[in-house]
């Protein structure tokens, strides 16, 4: 799994507006819409995103007659603001199923990368940010060392530059980086306990580890701007037992360059609910809107980096600098553009993270347009592999799920628009300043 082959659409009508609130402001109230039904199996379905999507045929029809095969989950949240600017939340869930096994891809890297702000806060260590000079040792099977980063600003690696390519490209090795610094044991311990109980990150990305090799996690060193050793980790190994898992899908992989004819094992692969994907880019976007244990331990500072780097377009950063994607402003923005090219209106941002592998369609969002007001979540997975084969390189995102994606994000945000609303909301706060400040002009 790369870094994300995924493109993303034209302008339009997409708009992502930070919420026109600080991280500490009050959110009135969280609600499921009185509309939701949940089966016996668990799955949860709202009659109104059941009668939006069958208002258009022409994008829906073939996903609502194979919903289970297409393994279609949507969260829409929608936010109604108060004359304080207060927000209130509710729900509506589209086959909905946290016991369905989906597999997350890249996804994970939005809660680690939180969690990696979040331990630099609470071991409260002088001199140690999100800057410092982040060296990665070697102590066992299959480890790799990182000692200088090219793409920073002064060739420094740093907590801050893996989490910009996290959100920028969706980078497999900053990611793998953070899972060392934080391990895996403390980025499981840490999820559960703020009630994310059957998530199991258990694997770094692109990597042909074995699993006890990715219970092993590199020692790493963290130093100040004068070389000054300010903290150091230790190689530590997890030697903690999951609750075990029988998840096999599809009727056949590839091994070696041939097809074997039996499921593809995905019991030791990681496991996150959407659902639960949904909630963790809401109380970083919305922090109390979930209660206290939920959230991540996040400065203001922290929480304005994340908002900027989740929507700024690759081609607006300088370091590191991703000229190829100069004229691709929607790059790992699924939703309401799926996979076009071009440049996007800089009113409109998306905060998300998106995923895609063995045929694993995901983008979790929440949807901004400065001018017009509108603002909204929408979480969203569909499995792309009609011949039920992993590993093959044959899936189905081009024809099936980047359409899909695309035009259930402009169907919301159409609803959006003409919603009737008592106050539109002041998204002033989520305003960022780019690092290229003059291709944030509308």
């Amino acid at each position: 799994m790369k870094q994300f082959h995924a493109a993303y659409s034209i302008p339009v009508v997409l708009f992502f507006y930070c919420l026109g609130c600080n991280p500490v402001q009050k959110v009135q109230h969280q609600k499921t819409a009185d509309s939701t039904i949940t089966a016996r199996d668990g799955t949860a379905s709202s009659s109104f995103l059941q009668k939006l999507l069958g208002q258009y045929p022409q994008y829906f029809d073939s996903i609502l007659k194979n919903t289970d095969s297409l393994g279609v989950q949507i969260i829409y949240t929608q936010i109604n603001r108060d004359k304080n600017n207060l927000p209130s939340l509710t729900d509506y869930y589209f086959n909905v199923n946290p016991n369905k096994y989906f597999y997350p891809a890249s996804t994970v890297k939005m809660p680690v990368a939180f969690l990696a702000l979040e331990k630099l806060n609470d071991l409260k260590i002088a001199g140690l940010t999100r800057q410092s000079t982040m060296i990665t040792d070697s102590a066992y099977s299959g480890q790799t060392v990182v000692f200088n980063d090219p793409g920073s600003k002064d060739g420094r690696p740093s907590i801050e530059q893996y989490i910009k390519k996290i959100f920028l490209v969706s980078d497999n090795d900053a990611y793998n980086r953070l899972y060392e610094f934080l391990g895996q044991e403390y980025i499981n311990d840490k999820l559960h306990q703020k009630g994310y109980n059957d998530v199991q990150f258990l694997h770094r990305l692109q990597v042909p580890f074995t699993d006890d090799e990715n219970r092993h996690t590199n020692p790493v060193k963290f130093f100040d701007s004068t070389g000054k050793l300010i903290y150091q980790k230790p190689a530590l190994f997890n030697q903690k037992v999951y609750e075990q898992r029988n998840t096999k899908l599809g009727k056949g992989y590839m091994k070696g360059g041939q097809l074997v004819n039996e499921p593809f094992d995905f019991s030791l692969r990681n496991r996150i609910s959407l659902k639960d994907l949904h909630t963790i880019l809401r109380s970083v976007i919305f922090p109390n809107s979930v209660p206290a244990s939920q959230r991540f331990n996040l400065t203001e500072n922290d929480y304005r980096f994340v908002w900027k780097y989740m929507s700024q377009f690759p081609g607006e950063t300088n370091f590191p600098q991703y000229p190829e994607f100069n004229d691709w402003d929607a790059y790992c923005k699924f939703v309401l553009y799926g996979s076009e090219k071009g440049s996007l209106p800089k009113h409109i941002r998306i905060f998300n993270k998106v995923g895609d592998a063995y045929g694993f369609l995901l983008d979790i969002t929440y949807v901004v347009n400065f001018d017009k007001k509108v603002e909204f979540f929408l979480s969203t997975v569909m499995y792309c592999n009609s011949d039920g084969v992993f590993n093959d390189d044959k899936y189905d995102y081009d024809n099936v799920g980047f359409p899909f994606m695309k035009h259930l994000g402009q169907v919301i945000y159409d609803y959006e628009v003409q919603r009737p609303k008592a106050h539109l909301p002041d998204l002033s706060n989520f305003q960022m300043s780019y690092d290229k400040p003059t291709n944030n002009k509308p």
